[in-house]
């Protein structure tokens, strides 16, 4: 492999300006949304008692999740020792801490009183899941951004490795801790499963994967530097390997939760009576998430073609995004068992299934967190030498033969 140089971007041209106004508006979408809901009351989202995480958790768990995964190509190269993803590491640290900030920013716009983040940022009740998060989510920023300096500045870069090592355990546990909320949420017949913190973690690796694709070949196609093919193809097979990961936990986990009798009622209106959230988990998440993905990655006639792998990444996003939905949202909607085998009644909603339809502003919110990741992204790359001036075969693949 040849000496890597890394260079910023222009950022000069009409595409760029472009891009970053487009991201700008959704931002000020967001904001305006927020305000919206914050000065009239939560009354005007889908939202209500029952179902108390709405669309924006949705994107903001999604989108903490793809953080961890979007330091793949990072950890790949400094822990594994795997010099081919080595040009790209500074990239994928950058993209781990963008998508962390999109995924709080509308965690924190949702609450209701953002300004009420002091006091979780200042008072732990550490048998709360939620304060370890806070924890996991500051300390990820922190230990990433010590890993990209180890990257950037030549004086601490013998420290690359322990850095990395250090960001590979953390993303793991940040990963864990987010499966966890819903691991640990034993009243919840959707939630309460001890494997929903490994299968978030393969998640996450498919989800920042298919982020990190879809960056590098906007970063590469719209600045006109040269990208190889033997790159490209290495993240082809990841996404590929992840994607099948997914659709195997996914398999594990419902077969896990049918042996169960006290599951069959969850199990049955996910997998074949829950309506939309019934299409969302097979058509989102198991078909436009999962087997087309694989069926672009590795088809004969899709697998060397760049287009079929950015739009197998963009599908990945898409089912993940509908997979969130299944779990949090439907895991909400699907009624509480209070007395397991016992038939109760009251007027508070017992055993109804709970409604809820997402609105505008809801979505607005979610996708303001997408675009604030972006952004950011955007302008680190015209402000830092984050991406190399050519990944040509003959530069970054270590096995080429002139």
């Amino acid at each position: 492999m040849k000496l890597i140089r890394y260079a910023s971007i222009d950022g000069n041209s009409n595409g760029y300006w472009g891009l970053m106004a487009l991201f700008a508006a959704f931002i000020l979408a967001a904001l305006g949304s927020s305000y919206f809901m914050e000065h009239n009351g939560h009354w005007v989202t889908g939202m209500n008692n029952q179902i108390v995480w709405g669309l924006p958790h949705v994107f903001a768990v999604f989108l903490i999740v793809a953080a961890s995964g979007a330091l793949n190509v990072a950890s790949i190269a400094s822990v594994f020792n795997k010099k081919a993803y080595k040009p790209l590491t500074r990239l994928s640290a950058l993209l781990a801490i963008a998508l962390l900030m999109g995924g709080l920013v509308v965690l924190v716009l949702d609450l209701g009183r953002p300004d009420r983040l002091v006091i979780a940022a200042t008072i732990y009740n550490f048998k709360s899941i939620f304060a370890w998060n806070m924890i996991l989510y500051s300390g990820f920023i922190g230990i990433v951004g010590v890993y990209l300096w180890t990257m950037m500045d030549e004086t601490v870069n013998k420290y690359n490795r322990v850095a990395g090592i250090s960001a590979f355990i953390w993303r793991l546990l940040l990963t864990t801790g987010t499966g966890s909320i819903f691991g640990f949420l034993v009243a919840r017949q959707g939630y309460d499963a001890a494997i929903m913190a490994p299968m978030f973690i393969i998640m996450s690796f498919a989800f920042g994967l298919a982020f990190f694709i879809l960056v590098m070949f906007a970063a590469y196609n719209g600045t006109g530097r040269e990208l190889g093919d033997a790159i490209v193809n290495r993240m082809r097979n990841l996404l590929g390997i992840f994607v099948a990961a997914i659709l195997y936990f996914f398999l594990v986990f419902h077969l896990t939760n049918l042996y169960a009798t006290e599951h069959h009622g969850v199990e049955a209106f996910i997998l074949r009576d829950g309506g939309v959230f019934t299409n969302m988990f097979w058509i989102g998440s198991i078909i436009v998430g999962g087997i087309v993905p694989l069926l672009m990655v590795y088809g004969p006639i899709c697998k060397k073609s760049r287009t079929a792998l950015a739009v197998a990444s963009v599908l990945v996003i898409l089912g993940g995004l509908a997979s969130m939905y299944v779990i949090i949202i439907g895991g909400q909607a699907y009624p509480l068992q209070l007395f397991p085998g016992m038939e109760t009644s009251s007027s508070f909603f017992d055993g109804v299934i709970n409604s809820y339809s997402p609105t505008l502003p809801e979505l607005m919110l979610g996708l303001g967190g997408v675009a604030v990741s972006l952004i950011v992204v955007t302008l680190a790359v015209k402000a830092l030498h984050l991406l190399p001036v050519s990944l040509a075969d003959s530069v970054a693949d270590p096995h080429h033969k002139d």
